[in-house]
């Protein structure tokens, strides 16, 4: 039975337990797509990343959640990049990363801060009922429709799919009870890995908006902070023009599931998602062989 170097690595937070955890296995190797799915149901972090050796980048990585393989993850990325600086393993500067969506580059500053460039900005209209959205993430109607004509329902990908949707108000976004069956069928009528709900009435004065992210098609009935999910919103953000600068946002989440942190994003001619993080569990993990249906053993 074949043992690898497992970590729970919490990113875009400074503190232990707090961010969005990603499961990370530095060393995969070796490991079938069967293997990958079963250690990152057995972590059950919203996503698990697995890196692996490359011949068009400096490394392979691919993402899995309990459910399902993604084809992109901000918070696994920084947490990856965020453990293999503080191992010495890379230097400060440009790494490229191979991904499914291609190959993007991830800087690490000295501090310990990666930034990840997101795959091209898309984005466009989506034809959905305002009551189906309302009642599927569960907010009253007004919360909605009193932004419609500044900024509508959108759907926008910076490598991962989101349907964008503007809350007026904090409170109204905290008191959201999601239909998850509902969010699950809103994202499949609008081809989205998620629902991202936003509001840019915030806790942190310094936040340019609050976020909630529901994905529970993929295996993530609410993601703690989400990085694909915010350069998503940023490319939807500035197609509609809605801020004057996109050189310095700042986006909080989490604070409603208990696991509070922030994102980074800067949209120049690229959109880069950025953040911190900490190691806060590191092990090892018995991985049965591929033709055994064992239980993954932590």
């Amino acid at each position: 039975m074949d043992t690898r170097r497992t970590l729970l690595v919490d990113a875009f937070t400074d503190d232990p337990l707090a961010g969005n955890a990603a499961g990370l296995v530095p060393d995969a190797e070796g490991l079938d797509e069967g293997q990958m799915q079963a250690i990152a149901r057995e972590l059950n972090a919203s996503e698990t990343a697995f890196l692996t050796d490359s011949e068009e980048a400096d490394r392979r990585i691919r993402y899995f959640t309990p459910e399902t393989e993604v084809n992109l993850c901000g918070h696994a990325t920084v947490a990856a990049h965020a453990f293999l600086h503080r191992a010495e393993a890379i230097d400060d500067g440009t790494h490229s990363l191979a991904t499914n969506v291609g190959v993007l580059d991830v800087e690490v500053e000295s501090d310990g801060t990666v930034w990840m460039t997101q795959a091209p900005p898309e984005t466009h209209a989506v034809d959905v009922d305002y009551e189906e959205v309302a009642a599927a993430i569960g907010v009253d109607l007004d919360a909605l429709t009193d932004l419609e004509a500044d900024l509508p329902l959108g759907w926008a990908s910076t490598g991962l799919a989101f349907l964008c949707v503007p809350v007026t108000f904090l409170d109204a976004l905290g008191e959201a009870d999601p239909d998850m069956a509902a969010v699950e069928a809103l994202c499949e009528a609008v081809d989205a890995t998620g629902v991202y709900a936003f509001t840019f009435d915030t806790i942190d004065p310094d936040a340019t908006l609050h976020g909630r992210m529901f994905a529970p098609g993929a295996g993530v009935p609410e993601d703690p902070v989400t990085g694909t999910a915010s350069g998503a919103v940023t490319a939807y953000l500035r197609e509609h023009d809605a801020l004057d600068s996109y050189a310095d946002l700042a986006y909080e989440q989490g604070h409603f599931v208990d696991r509070p942190g922030r994102v980074h994003v800067r949209y120049t001619e690229e959109v880069h998602v950025g953040g911190r993080a900490v190691v806060t569990l590191d092990g090892e993990l018995a991985v049965p062989d591929p033709d055994e249906e064992d239980i993954v053993v932590a």
